[in-house]
């Protein structure tokens, strides 16, 4: 018999128990099975498949330390037509973070059918990822008179459709094009799978989510647990910057990230941190300012050819993973997103705050603001001021939504 190939993805970073979350500790997991339990490590994805057939399999390699765990990694990998054979679309697939994201979607056991819409260029994407031997089935939609049929059934629905940013230009500049691309892909959603969780991806997410949430209002299809601004690069970074600064082993690292999804409105609460580790303030300082900063970091770098793709979609791919496990019934699954919460976080004036939440059947369950009570002085502070600036860009989306209000959506048949 022909050797397996084998492709792995990982999208993980360090689990905490239930008791652990409760007490201010964060989590990011990524167990692709709901039958795994939160005590268990984080699994990657492995696809195998031999001249005879093709399946998804479960295997344990070297078990490694973990301080929070006794067992072993599992690396799982699931059945074709396994799991729980949800339908994702994604918005805007043949720009630079749709590409590597609907790949890394591809990859998912828990995905079976990945539509791809784009205005143009969707063609050669479609054809280069269905050649992938993972199970899901691709299918590609070109403009707007196909996008009802790409919407159509979707469980999910992914918007990193817009244009990216470019040295010296701030999320805030690229309002006035990507406002109205979010608005009318909101109104289609509305219209062809008001049940679906939509994860807006494109920026600015602190103007572009409220819009999609208003549309989807005026629409009345409107559900808080279900829109989503994408903010988990903001994790990732910290993760990455902590684990780096303080020499420990990224896997053990994990940062919640909250406020919003622009230069001062992301605030790392690096007071709750785990491990739970000490910080000059002069490293909490820097640390802030590097992950505010991290994606024009990535821009000026880029000097002009795109912003940062790679990373969100890797980002974005694990936030999606994260979702499919909520509606797979997974009942132990956390993420930082910007959600509908204010009230929740003490912070009412604020519709819309980056929090931790628990994710499930119908999007988000629970938000866990206890996340937010004891934090730093320094945090307080930068709290508070991150408070006006975040709700000027969240006033400035719904009064732009609310400009030229969408027509109801129509019965669903």
């Amino acid at each position: 018999m022909a050797s397996a190939a084998m492709s792995t993805l990982n999208l993980t970073s360090s689990p905490l128990n239930k008791q652990q979350l409760r007490l201010g500790a964060a989590t990011l997991t990524a167990d692709h099975v709901s039958s795994f339990s939160s005590t268990i490590p984080a699994p990657s994805l492995c696809y195998s498949s031999s001249s005879s057939r093709s399946h998804w399999q479960s295997i344990n390699p070297t078990s490694r330390r973990n301080p929070w765990r006794r067992a072993g990694i599992n690396r799982v990998v699931a059945k074709s037509g396994a799991g729980g054979g949800y339908k994702v679309a994604i918005l805007g697939a043949a720009g630079g973070i749709g590409q590597p994201l609907s790949l890394l979607i591809k990859m998912s056991p828990l995905v079976s059918s990945l539509h791809l819409y784009d205005i143009a260029n969707i063609a050669g994407v479609t054809a280069d990822l269905a050649h992938c031997n993972t199970p899901a089935k691709v299918a590609g939609f070109t403009g707007k008179d196909e996008l009802a049929a790409c919407l159509a059934g979707a469980d999910v629905v992914v918007i990193p459709a817009g244009v990216p940013r470019k040295p010296g230009m701030t999320r805030d500049d690229l309002f006035g094009i990507n406002a109205g691309i979010v608005r009318d892909l909101a109104e289609a959603v509305a219209d062809h799978a008001p049940a679906a969780l939509v994860h807006v991806i494109t920026n600015p997410i602190n103007s572009t989510v409220p819009i999609a949430a208003e549309v989807l209002k005026q629409k009345g299809v409107y559900d808080a647990r279900k829109v989503f601004g994408v903010t988990t690069l903001d994790v990732v970074r910290a993760n990455t910057f902590v684990a780096a600064a303080k020499r420990l082993p990224l896997a053990d690292v994990d940062v919640p990230v909250v406020g919003g999804h622009a230069a001062a409105t992301i605030l790392p609460l690096l007071s709750k941190s785990r491990p739970k580790i000490p910080f000059t303030d002069e490293e909490v300082e820097a640390l802030t300012r590097r992950i505010q900063n991290a994606g024009t970091e990535v821009v000026d770098a880029k000097a002009g050819d795109g912003s940062a793709t790679l990373s969100m979609a890797y980002a974005a791919a694990r936030f999606v993973e994260a979702s499919l496990r909520g509606l797979d019934g997974d009942g132990e699954v956390y993420e930082c997103a910007f959600v509908q919460c204010g009230e929740a976080v003490a912070a009412p004036e604020l519709p819309f705050f980056a929090c931790r939440v628990r994710l499930g059947r119908d999007g988000v369950e629970e938000v866990m603001a206890a996340e937010l009570k004891g934090i730093s002085d320094y945090e307080a502070r930068a709290l508070e001021a991150l408070k006006p600036l975040l709700k000027k860009s969240i006033d400035k989306g719904i009064a732009f939504a609310r400009q030229q209000p969408a027509a109801p959506a129509p019965a669903m048949g």
